[in-house]
């Protein structure tokens, strides 16, 4: 691999893996930029914007588990939560099995809300991979999985 004159190598494969990682970071820093303008642009923070979409496409959860989902921490989720309450985009109910555990619901506010952007943020998303042929968009996915599937 041919590096910058000066430029430490420490081997092909290790140079062209931290090449290749910091080119996943800036299409992902690109990509969330326009995106969080976009989510922004309708009052929303990108972690109002993933609880009410993660609640939006699979239902009522428990906090743990938006926790995992949008992979954040229980006290960010937890304050987060509280804020889409107070502007009563969800509500919380008490767990039927465990008295210890609340429930987060979308609010039909809620729902209006993220139903409506979600068919241009879908659009977005779609746009900003438009730069790649089908076959190239499947091998992308099917690597970037197996990738993470290894960790």
């Amino acid at each position: 691999m041919k590096l910058r004159s000066g430029v430490k190598s420490y081997g092909e494969r290790t140079d062209k893996s931290m090449q290749t990682w910091i080119q996943i970071l800036r299409a992902f820093q690109k990509i969330r930029a326009k995106e969080l303008k976009y989510i922004n642009a309708s009052g929303l923070s990108m972690n109002q914007f993933e609880i009410l979409e993660v609640l939006y496409h699979r239902g009522d959860l428990p906090i743990g588990s938006i926790t995992k989902l949008i992979m954040s921490t229980p006290g960010n989720v937890t304050v987060v939560v509280k804020n889409l309450t107070r502007d009563g985009l969800v509500q919380t109910l008490p767990s039927l099995e465990d008295s210890r555990v609340r429930i987060v619901s979308i609010t039909e506010n809620g729902r209006a809300l993220i139903g409506g952007m979600f068919t241009e943020h879908a659009a977005n998303l779609k746009s900003y991979f438009d730069v790649l042929s089908d076959e190239e968009l499947v091998t992308l996915y099917d690597l970037l999985r197996k990738l993470q599937k290894a960790q």
